[in-house]
């Protein structure tokens, strides 16, 4: 380090580094600039004084003006919710049926309807209620396990499917004829075979034409029509939850899948279930 000089050049005092014969000049910052410099320093100061900042050991300095993001949220939030409480208490004291009748009402349950949908049944039946595989039904088409009334939707919506925390959940067991042996795979082969035949997939089997009538009509009809009381499915309209293919088909008779679908009445308000219902039931698959 070479010690302070005036550059003979620029007449510019040097800082008094050098390196490999090369000096830096100590040229000044413009006062704006210095300027500028200090004041966002003070503002700096001023803003973790007035707004909530430092961290302490248990908490933060809250600031002197007392503002949140969090509290101006639920401030919009209260005010958003303000604006609503006409049309919650109009859906609250208006029937399914009456929601349907009046356009004014159903338009705003259909629009507000989406998108609780999208927020929490989406996930498992798809944007839209396409479905999803591996037993997540769609809700656009007309098979319905437990009836697609606008009012049997809200019910299945209000208290769930098969689920342990509502004792009003929807209920439907099909017994596994395979794993119980109640049925050999050869008679249960046949009765996949009836139940093709029974959606025009194929010959019908005699055999198993007998062992359905003996062991499944009770619960599916004899002509495999399905019993929505009972959340049995229709096998004759070739829409099929769990695959429609023969082994599927083998799979399901031996061992059957049966998905699980949770209480919605202790997470949604009843306007809001009766608005995803009415949402549903506009899909076009609603009866």
């Amino acid at each position: 380090m070479a010690g302070k000089e005036v550059d003979a050049l620029t007449g510019i005092e040097t800082t008094g580094h050098e390196w490999d014969g090369i000096q830096e000049l100590n040229t000044p910052l413009p006062k704006w600039w210095l300027y500028v410099f200090y004041v966002t320093i003070v503002w700096a100061i001023a803003y973790s004084i007035a707004f909530p900042s430092w961290p302490w050991l248990s908490g933060y300095w809250g600031g002197l003006v007392g503002y949140t993001t969090r509290g101006q949220f639920n401030e919009r939030m209260a005010d958003l919710e303000a604006s609503r409480a006409g049309w919650y208490d109009r859906l609250g004291a208006a029937s399914l049926q009456q929601i349907n009748d009046d356009p004014e009402l159903l338009q705003i349950a259909t629009v507000g309807g989406k998108v609780i949908f999208g927020n929490n049944c989406a996930p498992c039946h798809g944007t839209g209620g396409t479905g999803r595989p591996g037993g997540f039904p769609a809700l656009v088409d007309d098979d319905w396990l437990w009836g697609g009334s606008v009012d049997e939707i809200y019910k299945t919506i209000q208290h769930g499917i098969r689920n342990d925390t509502d004792t009003d959940a929807r209920i439907s067991q099909m017994p596994a004829f395979g794993a119980d042996a109640m049925l050999t795979s050869a008679q249960i082969a046949a009765v996949a075979d009836h139940v093709l035949a029974l959606s025009g997939q194929g010959a019908d089997n005699a055999e198993g034409a007998t062992l359905f009538a003996e062991n499944c009509a009770s619960c599916h009809g004899e002509l495999g029509k399905g019993e929505p009381s009972l959340g049995a499915p229709n096998l004759t309209d070739q829409i099929w939850l769990y695959g429609s293919t023969r082994q599927a088909i083998i799979n399901q008779i031996t061992k059957p899948k049966m998905g699980v679908m949770p209480s919605w009445a202790h997470r949604l308000s009843d306007v809001e279930i009766k608005q995803v219902a009415t949402y549903v039931h506009s899909l076009g698959g609603g009866q």
